[in-house]
């Protein structure tokens, strides 16, 4: 498949298909109302199985959702079921929110076949396609471990981007955000952004209705942040969440292979050792 989304009608054809597997990852944001388990039992896709962005992560780091090593990911992954040689549709219940970053993280655990569902819950629910409550019963599969790292960037990349140019560091956190005109959500994380940044909110590649703009007008985003699209890039957000949202975004236009830093700004602005910049 070309196009990383898939329309609900196309999955709707498929549900059932043993060579397509569904997976909720649905996500909340530290100090919003809401819960993406409880929101899964409530409601979900047939078949889909829960992804816990917060609970398949490496729980010894200080950082939120931090990578699982490829052995612990592959014992995790296989818990629910997942399989390499299936075609996996993730989506959340929030319009593109967190769908994308389960979608990164499994293409960098090695899953070849992962698409986002266009829309997610929301659109599946209002073309009339059924859903289910309760939670799923996977039977456990066995997983190799596998990793990516050319779609990953830790703290001391991205230094080393910022310090030659190599790479342009686009933000995908609001502008008051990135600007430092507002507070960061977790405790101890300064505001701003990091030098020479560039921001593009993640909101801003999603249309009224909850699904991704059209090519043209995500290629007229990037490039109105000031983002070459000929170049490297990698994508940064608050905690490496809507960071893949623009990486998806960038997948849609051929850039397949777009790194994420993975601690992101709560790494970044929460060290002491970092420069940061408020204001644009």
């Amino acid at each position: 498949m070309t196009d990383p989304l898939v329309t609900p009608s196309w999955l709707a054809a498929r549900l059932g298909d043993p060579d397509v597997q569904v997976v909720d990852a649905t996500w909340y944001m530290p100090g919003e109302t809401g819960d993406g388990r409880a929101d899964h039992a409530a409601g979900h896709i047939p078949g889909a199985v829960f992804f816990d962005i917060d609970a398949i992560a490496d729980q010894a780091s200080e950082l939120p959702h931090m990578l699982l090593t490829p052995e612990a990911f592959a014992q995790a992954a296989g818990a629910l079921g997942l399989r390499r040689e299936a075609t996996v549709v993730v989506y959340d219940a929030r319009n593109m929110f967190s769908a994308p970053r389960v979608w990164w993280t499994l293409r960098i655990m090695g899953f070849p076949n992962v698409v986002v569902l266009d829309g997610g819950l929301s659109r599946w629910r209002a073309e009339g396609h059924p859903v289910e409550t309760g939670a799923a019963a996977p039977a456990p599969t066995r997983l190799a471990a596998a990793f990516r790292p050319e779609l990953v960037r830790d703290v001391e990349s991205v230094r080393g981007h910022l310090a030659t140019g190599d790479a342009q560091l686009v933000d995908a956190r609001g502008a008051a955000r990135f600007r430092g005109e507002a507070p960061e959500p977790r405790a101890g994380v300064r505001s701003g952004h990091m030098p020479g940044a560039k921001n593009l909110p993640w909101g801003d590649l999603i249309a009224a209705d909850g699904t991704m703009k059209p090519t043209e007008a995500l290629r007229a985003a990037f490039e109105g942040a000031g983002v070459d699209l000929d170049k490297p890039i990698v994508t940064t957000c608050g905690s490496g969440v809507t960071a893949a949202v623009l990486a998806l975004g960038l997948a849609r236009l051929g850039r397949e292979e777009t790194p994420v830093y993975d601690g992101s700004w709560t790494e970044w602005g929460g060290r002491g050792d970092t420069d940061v910049v408020v204001g644009p």
